[in-house]
């Protein structure tokens, strides 16, 4: 990873300003409620014309305590009955969504998402799976990628083995950070014991990659004890580790506004956190994916990287480019055809909704053949660190410097700072480069260029 990735701490600070992730282009700042349920449905009518594999993300709000620092769209409940109605109208959902795209499409990619998924009982995931199955088609012989996010705390005797016996082989485990202290200051109190009795469930089981979440900026940490918690980690040998950088964006967020702002790592402990992080996973080797990002090198999403066919998406990097994406649950987002869709945020309204027998879209973009372009362009960069104009300009029928004449004299000052090399015949983002690749992707956003006003969180 030291081949492809150098920390500039100048750099960093000259260019750590906000900016979109890039799980989608355009982002969501430029869905609009012109794009309804009508709109979707003919979208998906014309996929099944192409015929592509389906992916199916289910979003799972609940959860049992708050976490401070949680931007995620969640409700925050003790009683598990609550569950029950959320996932009848669910299951409507799913019908009218199934109902919509040829059954013969296989599901390769798969997710429980939330909120906490591991919220629902037994009962309930098994019927949830069922009903999926009804009405698309599931792969059964272990090769989709059937992936679910974990909260240790939320795993009862046996959950593990459950989940993987109804197809997920891969899982993402919830952990921030061991230090007491910190997990005190933001209200996640999950032991190092649970934690690790998870991971090994999970290894008992089969699953075939086990991916662990931490961030840094968190209240109380420092430079010390946030290694010890990246140590902790590596020696548990996952198969890829997220290091998130906590947007503190109470304005935004309430369950925010209980950190204490005074408690934050100031600007400089981060970066050294950060780098800090960077080594030790080099050290450990560990390969930087790009946005947070690490793996091991015979990790999928490495291979897929090195192999020119890595994607990104609503749930981050993935391997399968070539999917449908089909949003479930409340406030999730999917991406069918040339378009994407968000469903409902508030649960009333979605549960109206679904009881008037209309899918629950309310808002999305179409993709026109600007969109298209630039798409390709900012993943070509986010997901390889490298384009090739001729690619671009043969799939597009544009002359690229031509057409980004202004975004190839925005990256100028970027080329003189090191952070890319630019030619006729291409972009190649450089070691100090990698972590600022979503300034580097800011410059080909048309929507971004127009308006600057839009909110996002810091890029370090």
């Amino acid at each position: 990873m030291t081949a492809t990735l150098l920390f500039d701490p100048a750099l960093i600070r000259k260019y750590d300003k906000a900016g979109p992730r890039y799980t989608s282009y355009p982002t969501a700042v430029q869905f609009h409620e012109g794009f309804d349920a009508a709109e979707y449905r003919e979208q998906a009518s014309a996929s099944n014309t192409a015929g592509r594999p389906l992916s199916l993300y289910f979003h799972i709000p609940f959860c049992d305590t708050v976490c401070f620092y949680c931007a995620c769209n969640k409700i925050i409940t003790k009683n598990r009955r609550h569950a029950a109605p959320y996932l009848d109208h669910l299951y409507r959902e799913i019908a009218m969504q199934g109902a919509l795209f040829d059954h013969d499409r296989p599901v390769t990619q798969l997710h429980w998402g939330g909120g906490t998924p591991t919220f629902i009982s037994a009962g309930e995931m098994r019927e949830l799976m069922r009903v999926t199955g009804e009405h698309f088609h599931l792969l059964t012989d272990d090769s989709g990628e059937y992936s679910i996010e974990v909260d240790p705390r939320e795993t009862a005797e046996g959950t593990i083995a459950l989940l993987r016996e109804l197809g997920f082989n891969r899982l993402s485990l919830g952990v921030q950070d061991f230090d007491p202290a910190v997990q005190k200051a933001v209200n996640r109190l999950q032991s190092r014991e649970i934690t690790l009795k998870t991971i090994g469930a999970a290894r008992r089981e089969g699953y075939k990659s086990i991916s662990v979440d931490l961030i840094y900026g968190l209240p109380l940490q420092s430079v010390a004890s946030f290694e010890r918690t990246v140590n902790e980690i590596i020696a548990q040998d996952p198969d890829r580790i997220s290091v998130f950088n906590y947007a503190h964006l109470p304005e935004l967020f309430k369950t925010q506004r209980q950190i204490e702002v005074a408690a934050l790592p100031p600007p400089a402990v981060k970066l050294d956190i950060l780098k800090t992080v960077i080594e030790r996973l080099a050290a450990a080797g560990y390969v930087y994916i790009g946005m947070d990002h690490f793996a091991k090198p015979d990790d999928e999403l490495t291979l897929a990287q090195r192999a020119g066919t890595l994607y990104r998406n609503f749930q981050g990097y993935s391997t399968h480019a070539d999917c449908d994406l089909i949003g479930l649950g409340a406030t999730s987002i999917g991406m069918v055809g040339d378009s994407y869709s968000q469903n409902l945020k508030g649960l009333e309204e979605y549960y109206a909704r679904i009881d008037e027998g209309r899918l629950p879209v309310f808002r999305g973009v179409r993709l026109d053949a600007d969109d298209r372009l630039r798409r390709a362009v900012i993943t070509g960069l986010i997901c390889h660190f490298k384009l090739q104009f001729a690619a671009v300009e043969q799939r597009f029928g544009i002359r690229f410097p031509d057409y980004f004449a202004a975004e190839l004299a925005e990256l100028a000052d970027m080329q003189t700072d090191g952070l890319l090399a630019l030619d006729q015949t291409g972009i190649r983002v450089l070691p100090p480069g990698r972590l600022l690749i979503r300034n580097i992707c800011m410059a080909f956003d048309r929507y971004l260029r127009e308006s600057q006003q839009q909110r996002f969180s810091k890029v370090i």
